[in-house]
């Protein structure tokens, strides 16, 4: 399929964190932010959030460049304030009321709709957008959904929240699945089927346009693509770059054909869950079948499958070379524990995030 997956990009969610560790209300870094990367720097729903944007890529080296260049970027411009970026899906010992709304129409809005749960929305992701033909979107969703939850897993960064170990290794993902918009999508068949399920939406009030519906797969409402959103954001450049290549990889994939795996949904929630609770520790369930599978394994046959795209991506051997580092450490969110446990601080937790991304 020449023309799915030649271009990807993705959007990376940042936390802005004073010396201490704290929250930081840092509005000026986003402004310093644009003013070093443009229209590749915008302000999020909080003044202590700041969200990158890649160019558009076209092979993995080049999205590993331009992520990289953003990522110090932005340090550079939280730097200028004061400030640290900190890149995991939750703040480990902040609180929400730490911070303040950005303001901006946008931002309005969303608060008015959600209330409470817009203000609370102390949490950062990452994105991978791939190039779809707009035909192959739906397509491409109805096959990707049930291998979603393993992604999850493997970008798990958010154990802590509030100063609390929430014994997930995604927490981010259990207090995003509050909202009634967020989750995997079912299965529709086609792009008719999709437009008349946003319309229900949008006239049931809960958004005022598909960009505002944040399932864990969308397609694009600004570009021609499949918009990936399942995974914490993750300190780690290698792992960020290992998530956007396994995502295009099995996007392209899904692209090609084959049948839609017929799976109940509560079982893909189910492994959606898991894959918030575990991680990479232990066992995950394999939504079409049901089993229980060690997760390491589960990883192995997931990146198998994709093998033979990967080879014609020129991408394999540094696939599977981040694969072998990510499950020699464990995720951001086994490193997270591990470092708490050792010093008994979420400050030591703050700083060892900071020091993995700078």
């Amino acid at each position: 399929m020449t023309d799915v997956g030649e271009t990807l990009g993705v959007e990376e969610e940042y936390a802005l964190v004073t010396a201490d560790g704290g929250l930081a209300d840092a509005p000026d870094v986003a402004v310093s932010a644009q003013r070093l990367l443009g229209e590749h720097a915008t302000p999020e729903i909080s003044t202590s959030q700041l969200e990158v944007l890649t160019p558009v890529c076209r092979s993995l080296a080049e999205l590993r460049t331009e992520l990289g260049r953003l990522r110090a970027a932005a340090v550079r411009a939280a730097a200028e304030h004061g400030c640290h970026v900190l890149a995991a899906g939750t703040h480990p010992f902040a609180h929400w009321r730490d911070q303040r709304m950005t303001e901006g129409e946008t931002y309005d809005l969303l608060v008015r709709r959600w209330g409470l749960l817009a203000r609370q929305q102390l949490i950062t992701g990452q994105h991978v957008h791939v190039g779809v033909p707009e035909e192959l979107t739906i397509p491409v969703l109805d096959r990707i959904g049930p291998d979603l939850p393993l992604l999850l897993a493997m970008s798990a960064s958010s154990p802590f929240w509030e100063g609390e170990d929430t014994g997930y290794a995604s927490y981010r993902t259990q207090w995003f699945s509050r909202w009634p918009i967020t989750g995997t999508l079912p299965v529709l068949g086609t792009k008719a089927a999709y437009d008349d399920l946003v319309d229900a939406l949008v006239g049931a009030g809960v958004a005022e346009s598909s960009s505002r519906l944040y399932w864990d797969a969308r397609p694009s409402e600004k570009f021609p693509t499949v918009e990936v959103r399942v995974a914490d954001t993750m300190p780690l450049l290698d792992d960020a770059v290992l998530h956007a290549a396994l995502v295009r990889s099995l996007v392209r994939v899904a692209a090609r054909g084959g049948p839609v795996l017929e799976v109940r949904p509560e079982m893909v929630r189910a492994a959606r869950w898991r894959a918030a609770r575990y991680g990479l520790d232990g066992f995950l369930l394999e939504p079409a079948t049901g089993e229980l599978l060690p997760a390491a394994a589960m990883v192995r046959s997931f990146v198998e499958r994709l093998r033979e795209d990967l080879e014609e991506l020129g991408d394999w051997d540094e696939v599977s070379a981040l694969v072998d580092a990510l499950l020699a450490r464990g995720t951001s969110s086994d490193r997270q524990r591990r470092v708490a446990a050792e010093t008994g601080s979420l400050q030591a937790v703050v700083k060892a995030v900071v020091s993995e991304f700078a």
